[in-house]
């Protein structure tokens, strides 16, 4: 018996998949339909989602896998009601640092990513250098909150709090 042997073909490692952008130009009906749907509502079946955009359930499923892979769709969460957690109070604060380099810069935002009840954190243009929002059961929490850590805060050279009175609108959707 004549032995046959195979050379394995030399295939070059393929490269690490770059993750993939998208822009709202380049998603079809079906793909806004399904995005606008899990805004409204994240926790709907995949059988009912398709019903609800037209599509056959298989075909759905591989539009939000793709929507996933294309970064539009980072995650799934549930929305909480701060007042039942008894974090009803909302306070924007500006904070202006007392250097602008990038090692005050990066020593605010590690410690500030540790306050309580920190929700947001963004670099801003203008009077401040910061913008937070934070959560806080009410007025004497925020007090304690604002001795024990925010004074602390590294590199401040001031902190204004500006007590949300009443929400008027906050939303997660985008609209597109």
């Amino acid at each position: 018996m004549k032995e046959t042997k195979f050379r394995a073909r030399s295939v070059p490692p393929a490269a690490p998949a770059a993750p993939a952008t998208a822009h709202v130009g380049s998603l079809d009906r079906a793909d806004k339909a399904i995005l606008r749907a899990l805004q409204q509502d994240a926790s709907i079946s995949n059988v009912a989602l398709a019903a609800k955009v037209n599509l056959s359930p298989p075909a759905c499923l591989r539009r939000v896998e793709r929507l996933k892979e294309m970064g539009l769709i980072r995650g799934i969460v549930a929305l909480l009601a701060p007042k039942a957690l008894d974090a009803g109070m909302l306070v924007m604060i500006g904070v202006v640092l007392d250097r602008s380099t990038p090692e005050s810069f990066a020593q605010f935002e590690s410690a500030a990513q540790k306050v309580s009840g920190c929700m947001e954190c963004h670099v801003v243009t203008g009077e401040f250098d910061y913008f937070m929002l934070v959560r806080t059961r009410d007025s004497e929490s925020f007090n304690r909150l604002h001795a024990e850590q925010l004074l602390y805060l590294p590199g401040v050279r001031q902190i204004r709090s500006f007590m949300v009175l009443k929400q008027v609108l906050s939303t997660t959707q985008f609209p597109f």
